[in-house]
């Protein structure tokens, strides 16, 4: 099994401890340092602009892809933390070990994992999004090629790239053609972000 590099940014020693000396000695995981690493897990008690320039940095100067573990996330941020790049999310509260790796491993793959309710919450604010798109009168596939859009709305249903082939027909390489090419157009950082993309343009 290929170890996938990560690192922990946490507000504080005791914190960091706390997260690596839960995971330490996962054979799915190597720690490093930020600059080294694939995908690096971020502990706050809330998003504020210092975290969200943390995430930011982490994804677009480090290229690597933070999961954050938060205490509270108010709903207004959830699609803000998306464009920062985070593509994991988990509630501090419940942030056990094997929790942790999931969301590392998932990452790591280029997955998107969020807890159910905050799922929920985002699927809302998506909702109003949209309705206020199609209120504007924007046409819903300006700009996009029909298989991205397709592409783009089986990964907001939560579909990965196999069950995605599957559904269009497609080969697995053509769907990460397809998504490659979107995000390099648009440079789009990661599939969370494309589909936020896709959303607040009124595209799907």
């Amino acid at each position: 099994m290929q170890r996938i590099p990560f690192a922990v940014h946490a507000p504080d020693p005791i914190t960091y401890e706390g997260v690596v000396g839960g995971v330490r000695g996962r054979p799915e995981l190597s720690l490093v340092e930020e600059s080294d690493a694939v995908v690096v897990v971020v502990v706050a008690e809330t998003v504020d602009e210092q975290v969200k320039k943390v995430l930011r940095r982490l994804s677009r100067s480090v290229g690597a892809r933070p999961v954050l573990i938060v205490s509270d996330l108010k709903e207004a941020h959830l699609l803000e933390v998306v464009e920062c790049g985070v593509v994991a999310m988990l509630w501090r509260r419940e942030a056990r070990p094997d929790g942790i790796v999931r969301a590392v491993v998932a990452a790591a793959g280029g997955n998107g994992s969020l807890p159910p309710d905050l799922q929920g919450r985002l699927l809302k604010q998506v909702g109003r999004i949209q309705r206020g798109a199609n209120a504007r009168g924007l046409a819903t596939a300006t700009g996009l090629a029909d298989r991205e859009r397709e592409v783009l709305c089986l990964i907001a249903d939560g579909l990965d790239t196999s069950e995605i082939a599957g559904k269009l027909a497609y080969s697995e390489r053509t769907v990460k053609n397809v998504l490659h090419g979107l995000m390099t157009r648009l440079q789009l950082r990661n599939r969370a972000h494309a589909v936020a993309y896709a959303l607040r343009e009124g595209y799907i």
